[in-house]
């Protein structure tokens, strides 16, 4: 499949871990009323991201591993929207919003190479 041992060896994985940590403490200062709404929301479609990552780089085949990409790729826009939901509620202020943005672009773009260079090793 890769070169690469480890989930936890992936660049993709290791970024997207710090932004769940990164976005769990955001939400912190989130409203308690939204905490069963968007908190919740957001951090479980944050922490999807490293975790579909680790999960398809433990399945059998990379058909499964690039399935398990995808769907971390996925959360990754899920994710965008969600911080531009918290930015217009005036949960997050607008320099927070950019720069997470920003991150989790740079993981899209990762998980995209990673899936790219797996089609490649499949034909």
């Amino acid at each position: 499949m890769s070169d690469i041992n480890s989930w936890r060896d992936l660049k993709a994985w290791q970024v997207a871990h710090e932004l769940v940590l990164k976005t769990y403490s955001l939400t912190q200062d989130f409203p308690s009323g939204e905490r069963f709404r968007l908190t919740d929301q957001l951090c479980r479609t944050a922490a999807s991201i490293p975790t579909n990552i680790a999960e398809g780089k433990g399945r059998s085949s990379t058909k499964e591993y690039l399935h398990f990409l995808s769907i971390a790729r996925g959360s990754v826009e899920e994710v965008s929207y969600l911080l531009l939901l918290a930015r217009d509620l005036s949960y997050l202020p607008e320099s927070t919003y950019v720069e997470m943005s920003t991150r989790y672009s740079e993981v899209g773009r990762m998980l995209n190479g990673l899936i790219r260079s797996l089609k490649q090793n499949l034909r």
